[in-house]
């Protein structure tokens, strides 16, 4: 396989330390929901359906907050967004172990609306530090890095709430956030590339940027963390149901290699695959899974396809969003981005167990794939109206001029 592309994205300046950082840094970050879950069941004795209102809440804020931060990057600068949103941190992790429900309720929402974000600005930064033609093994190696980070997170915090208690484990995970603030404020990541204009500029009209084409890569972005959310849904579902319950861990392991694996092929190819052909190829490949729900291993298998496109979706849909707006409101656009992966994880999710509790397990790939392949098909349009355009915009190349004729 070609590292070449890896090889020069990595040589640029400034990139090796950003995703070093931002691997360490979401790390935190994956954790919070199911930490929070776990808070609220086992210290506050309220059930799965209050836990899910909590993490509901951070969602919605995050929801609504990303693009405003993403706005406030671009008009004020990074440095004063990271200590405005890790003082937020600091308050709400530092006080709800103490809060009771219903306090706790709407200061996740709170907290949400003004949560690090770490996700948006990695992705806006690699958009100053990677000139475009080099932007999609950059962008995979960040897919990459967002697997790992939800690798890890996740399996800390049920082991710090099993360990010790699910109260210190927040305590825990809130300095982890706070001091992925301190560390960003630290290496200060250009929001700007070198040529592009820095500081306050004059201000960009949503319509001049906010096109059907930018609109649809959101679509494609919620869509596919949409089928994703479902996926892992229903992957317990599915191995509840044959008995298979104990090897969760393990198939859902061999989702996230698959998708690292096809993260790193996806930034070595040379050819540029567009964000709508692989969200649809993943929403296909997501449908039959459940027909591998028989054995645990069938299930290994049956993911690997669906789990290949994972990474690269996300890349895509990021390098996408990257070219399609001017720098002045890139950290704008990232919020935007953001905010679409968050809502479609967290329709997916509720989706897919609604979908589970009416029908089987099984129908819970089924339908969010489906729903997917729905959205691909209604952004279709967009996509072929845009190369119509482009096509008829490239110049016919020149006729050779014809041979002088023989003389007679």
């Amino acid at each position: 396989m070609n590292l070449k592309p890896y090889r020069e994205a990595l040589a640029l300046p400034g990139l090796r330390s950003l995703l070093l950082v931002s691997v360490l840094a979401r790390v935190p970050l994956t954790a919070t929901g199911v930490t929070l879950t776990f808070y609220v069941v086992l210290d506050l004795g309220r059930g799965y359906g209050a836990a899910g209102l909590v993490g509901a809440a951070i969602t919605v804020g995050a929801a609504i907050g990303g693009p405003l931060l993403g706005r406030l990057v671009d008009r004020r600068g990074l440095r004063p967004v990271l200590v405005l949103t890790a003082v937020a941190e600091a308050a709400f992790w530092s006080t709800a172990p103490t809060l009771p429900y219903p306090v706790l309720l709407p200061a996740a929402f709170l907290a949400g609306s003004l949560a690090l974000p770490i996700f948006s600005v990695i992705r806006q930064s690699i958009a100053a530090l990677v000139p475009p033609e080099r932007r999609r093994p950059a962008y995979a190696l960040d897919s990459m890095s967002v697997e790992l980070s939800f690798m890890v997170g996740p399996a800390l915090a049920v082991a710090g709430v099993t360990a010790i208690s699910a109260r210190t484990t927040l305590y825990l995970v809130g300095a982890g956030i706070v001091a992925a603030g301190v560390a960003f404020w630290v290496l200060n990541p250009p929001t700007r590339a070198g040529g592009e204009p820095a500081g306050p500029q004059l201000r960009v009209p949503r319509r001049s940027w906010l096109t059907p084409r930018l609109l649809a890569v959101l679509a494609v972005s919620a869509a596919g963390m949409l089928v994703l959310g479902g996926t892992d849904v229903a992957v317990v579902a599915v191995l509840r149901e044959s008995g298979d319950v104990g090897w969760t861990g393990a198939v859902l392991a061999v989702w996230a290699v698959a998708s690292l694996a096809g993260g790193f092929a996806y930034g070595a190819v040379t050819r540029s695959f567009p964000p709508l052909a692989l969200m649809a190829a993943l929403s296909l490949c997501t449908i039959p899974v459940g027909l591998g729900g028989a054995h645990w291993w069938l299930l290994c298998l049956a993911l690997i396809p669906a789990g290949a496109l994972c990474a690269p979706t996300i890349a895509a849909t990021s390098d996408a969003v990257s070219r399609l707006v001017p720098a002045a409101v890139r950290g704008e656009a990232m919020g935007l981005h953001g905010s679409a992966v968050t809502v479609g994880m967290a329709v997916g999710a509720p989706l897919a167990g609604a979908v589970i509790d009416a029908s089987a397990p099984a129908w819970g790939f089924a339908v969010t794939g489906a729903v997917g392949a729905l959205v691909a098909l209604a952004v279709l349009p967009i996509e072929l109206r845009r190369r119509r355009t482009a096509a008829a915009r490239t110049p016919a190349p020149e006729l050779a001029p014809a041979a002088p004729a023989p003389a007679s």
